[in-house]
């Protein structure tokens, strides 16, 4: 059928608008004792539950209005009426994961003037009804599609609370809504945490007692824990992200609880024993004061990344501290819900903070924010759990960590290095980037969402100018005049707190690095050689600088020996860099629209001319940092020696400790 823009306009129409912003959410008569450092208690959770699900009630004004919410310019969908009914979906299953809850505890929960329960109960048969604007088509003889991943998150949320969204419904419906749910669940998949979507689906109607194809279901078990590598890390096929924890690390634990333990043991065991790897390797990669770091695809689901910690309660081990614990999972929680600009419209941005346009993928809506919802599956533990009951504390940051020292936490089975500065509170990851733009048909692998040197929790990822401008990356002026950046990274090896890799340019093989980077108590030291047989121009960016309401950005500059350090200062952050070898020029960079903190922001960048035929092939900076009212001295600023051969660079400390890095 040719549509025409009638209808078009008609079935693309935009979400309602309702009037009035969210007022901050606000810890109601915080809890000291129990909770020291956040005062957030398990009723605080409920209340953050309910205030983000109240947001998205803002749009129900009667049983049939669908969770479709107002969309923001950009990449994401829907483009077009074919998307529609999975847009809603969407919005429809993912509220979910803060309903059920929720629902668990309170099955008369009204918000709106719309009992909750009732308003799911009448949603979901409207999925399997072919006159309805909510239809989702079987899949027939389709591959994998978005409706499998949103079906999965239904059969998670059936699991939870079936008393309340599977049981009062029809007979009538549970057959169709098994038929159209199977015909995805039965079926193809993505080689990637996606496996888990038709696990849940296979699951749950096998305990309701249809038939399903178990010789599938139990293939995508095995694939699911064959993709685990260790140190509590899944590969996501290719990436290591937060996938693996909001993902593979909820999903595999809670089908253990709700299927698994009873029909697959053995697979259930696995899965258990996998999720006790990871507390002791992932909460480091949180600050001391609990946030987030941005890093990955799918940021906007945020408050997700901490899903798995409060199943540590189900643990059977003493060793665990779940007051730790508990501070991180309440920390990231406020770290967005007390950001002015973390709703728009009352429902999250498709952002970090507010809606930021690099940082989105075109797999998502509106509604896919409410992914986020899988931090509030943590209430379905019973409030004497210890995950509840345990004080808070700032873990090693309070009883381990000590001030002017660098920890580092590699992970060999993913090659990915953690690292946690105890003077600025700050944790750091290094991981997996090693896709080709030209093969990235989605545009988010490639990007600064995964190719950045190292991503860190105080310092949020800047996207790349257009001009050059860069941040904790190389780019390089390719054919095309444009400039380019690594992408293409090999991990070589983690020796001495030195982290290697080499690095060659998409589009030109004859352009390519050495990369060498030790982390230091306030920086990092970069000593990278040239391996590239063509003329280049080159960029390399440290961190980058918001400018925050009400304070500029300063800057200054001190000599140190034969060099020049240039320092930035937003009243926050103080950064330096420090050239040590091969660098020409040293500038500042201001950049409008590339931070997702701030409209205006700046950047140190240092600038060369490479040519082969160069005698000193070696590029050493420091890059280094304070909080904001701290100087440096000049023995900060220069803390070491660098001698260089051919094959390797001496570095020789003030403090007198000698440290070989390879070249």
């Amino acid at each position: 059928m040719l549509l025409t823009s009638t209808t078009f306009a008609q079935e693309i129409k935009p979400a309602k608008q309702v009037d009035g912003e969210m007022p901050l959410f606000k810890v109601e008569n915080p809890d000291f004792t129990t909770s020291p450092l956040t005062g957030m208690t398990r009723k605080h959770w409920e209340d953050a539950a309910r205030y983000i699900l109240d947001g998205a009630f803002s749009y129900i004004d009667n049983l049939d209005d669908p969770m479709k919410f107002p969309k923001l310019p950009g990449k994401s969908y829907p483009h077009d009426i074919r998307r529609v009914p999975t847009e809603k979906l969407e919005g429809l299953v993912r509220t979910l994961f803060v309903a059920a809850p929720l629902l668990k505890k309170e099955p008369n929960l009204t918000l709106n003037g719309i009992k909750v329960a009732d308003y799911y109960q009448h949603q979901i048969p409207k999925l399997i009804d072919p006159n309805d604007p909510a239809y989702i088509k079987p899949r027939g003889n389709g591959g994998p599609s978005q409706n499998l991943v949103e079906y999965g998150a239904l059969a998670i949320s059936l699991f939870i609370s079936p008393e309340t969204l599977w049981e009062p419904l029809s007979q009538e419906v549970k057959d169709g809504l098994a038929a159209s749910m199977l015909s995805y669940g039965d079926g193809p998949t993505v080689d990637s945490n996606w496996k888990f979507f038709n696990i849940f689906v296979l699951s749950f109607f096998d305990s309701q007692g249809y038939k399903v194809n178990k010789s599938l279901l139990e293939e995508y078990l095995q694939k699911s824990l064959d993709d685990y590598r260790g140190q509590g890390w899944y590969n996501d096929n290719p990436a290591y992200d937060y996938y693996s924890m909001w993902a593979f690390q909820v999903y595999g634990p809670m089908w253990a609880t709700v299927y698994g333990d009873t029909h697959y043991p053995e697979f259930a065991k696995g899965f258990k024993t996998n999720f006790q790897d990871l507390v002791y390797h992932y909460p480091y990669m949180f600050a001391e004061d609990g946030k987030m770091i941005m890093w990955g695809r799918s940021i906007s689901y945020r408050i997700a990344s901490i899903s798995p910690f409060p199943f540590s309660g189900t643990l059977n081990d003493d060793t665990i501290n779940f007051g730790w614990l508990r501070r991180i999972s309440s920390s990231t929680l406020l770290q967005f819900l007390e950001n002015p600009e973390f709703l728009k419209d009352r429902i999250p941005t498709l952002g970090f903070y507010d809606h930021f346009e690099p940082a989105v993928q075109n797999y998502s809506t509106r509604g896919s924010v409410f992914w986020m919802g899988k931090a509030f599956l943590g209430l379905l533990l019973p409030e004497d759990n210890p995950f509840w009951t345990a004080t808070e504390n700032e873990g090693p940051w309070e009883s381990t960590f000590k001030k002017d020292k660098v920890y580092n936490k590699f992970q060999a089975a993913s090659n990915i290095l953690i690292t946690d500065y105890a003077n600025i509170g700050a944790a750091e990851v290094r991981a997996w980037c090693h896709e080709k733009k030209a093969d990235d048909w989605q545009g988010f692998r490639s990007s600064e969402n995964y190719n950045k040197l190292s991503y860190n929790s105080a310092f949020p990822w800047q996207a790349d100018g257009e001009d050059g401008t860069i941040s904790m990356n190389y780019v390089f002026l390719n054919a095309k005049k444009e400039w380019e950046p690594w992408r293409l990274f090999t991990f070589k090896d983690y020796e001495n707190g030195v982290y290697y890799r080499d690095a060659v340019l998409e589009t030109n093989d004859q352009v390519k690095m050495q990369l060498a980077e030790m982390p230091l108590p306030n920086g990092i030291l970069r000593v990278d050689k040239q391996l590239s047989t063509v003329p280049v121009k080159m960029r390399l960016g440290h961190y980058a600088l918001p400018k925050l309401e009400g304070k500029a950005i300063t800057e200054s500059k001190i000599k140190v020996g034969d060099t020049e350090a240039t320092l930035i200062d937003n009243g926050e952050y103080v950064l330096a860099l420090v050239p040590l070898s091969g660098w020409s020029k040293t500038e500042i960079k201001e950049s409008e629209g590339l931070h997702p903190v701030a409209d205006i922001s700046k950047v140190i960048n240092v600038t060369a001319d490479f040519s082969p035929k160069a005698k000193n092939t070696v590029f050493a900076t420091l890059m280094l940092w304070k909080k904001s009212g701290e100087s440096f001295s000049k023995e900060e600023l220069m803390p070491l020696t660098l001698e260089v051969t051919d094959n390797k660079a001496e570095v020789t400390f003030t403090t007198g400790k000698k440290q070989i890095i390879k070249l």
